[in-house]
């Protein structure tokens, strides 16, 4: 290992041997796996896989003042407040119109079938699960002047929104905290949508008591993860609250900012420096 501004970063070579452990371990299900748009990007497909790309569409499709520009929540922010948050809709809609592919780790994924999976972007985990059996979704909601009051909704594999009751008996759950386009466009993408959320998520209220039973004794590897905003970091350093000590995110060190830096540090993360497609390999291999 190498010390770079205080931290360890586990080299390629140690990190294959410990991503052939977490491989194993998602099979055991002792391991939450915790998705960003990061892995999607792999496909490099036409949709937005990144917030700044997602920012970009945004920019191309509506005049922005320079302060908004490259801040997907700001960007959102403004349109909702020049035109209606029917047009933020409209155009996450849009941006995300064709279907966003899964990985092959999506699909490798969804076989193994893991109590909680969590996925920060739109699109192809739910894709991956299908129509398969004994799965269901939570997702984030906007409660900012649409008359919500609730943090979140249920929805089965076929797309139909049921009650919290349900989710007991789902054996896998796909947790999108940000919301998701299907079944039903729920979006939190404003900083007006955040600024409840923020301001109770430390006492973990917006995040559904069936994933905090779940993530419980459990450890989390991000995969495709920036931790380069606050607010991503609010929300992961919150999703693995009280559950087990040991957690892993795979990085390309050279290209972590000083406060995502001090973030690892901070939360006892273990940077594993190590490429995602090289990763990824192993985690299907293993």
């Amino acid at each position: 290992m190498k010390a770079t501004a205080q931290i360890d970063f586990v080299n390629a070579a140690d990190a294959e041997a410990i991503l052939t452990d977490i491989a194993r371990r998602l099979r055991s299900a002792s391991i939450v796996p915790y998705l960003g748009p990061g892995l999607a990007d792999v496909s490099k497909l036409d949709a937005p896989m990144t917030p700044d790309a997602l920012a970009a569409f945004f920019a191309s499709k509506v005049a922005l003042p320079r302060r908004a520009k490259g801040n997907i929540w700001a960007s959102a922010q403004h349109i909702e407040n020049n035109k209606h948050r029917s047009t933020v809709t409209a155009l996450m809609a849009l941006a995300f119109a064709a279907p966003v592919a899964p990985t092959l780790l999506h699909h490798h994924l969804a076989a193994l079938a893991p109590p909680l999976i969590v996925d920060t972007w739109y699109g192809a985990m739910r894709a991956a699960l299908g129509r398969r059996k004994g799965w269901g979704e939570v997702q984030g909601i906007s409660r900012a002047g649409i008359g919500e009051d609730r943090w979140y909704r249920f929805y089965d594999a076929a797309g139909q929104e049921v009650d919290r009751a349900a989710a007991q008996s789902w054996s896998t759950i796909l947790y999108k905290p940000h919301g998701g386009v299907l079944p039903a466009r729920n979006f939190l993408i404003s900083d007006a949508d955040y600024v409840e959320v923020l301001t109770e998520i430390d006492s973990q209220t917006p995040i559904p008591d069936v994933v905090k039973e779940r993530r419980t004794g459990r450890s989390f590897l991000f995969i495709g993860c920036r931790f380069n905003d606050q607010l991503l970091r609010s929300y992961a350093r919150q999703l693995t609250r009280r559950s087990a000590g040991a957690h892993y995110a795979i990085v390309e060190a050279d290209v972590l900012s000083r406060n995502e830096l001090r973030f690892l540090v901070e939360q006892g993360l273990t940077p594993l420096a190590i490429s995602l497609p090289r990763a990824i390999e192993i985690l299907l291999a293993s």
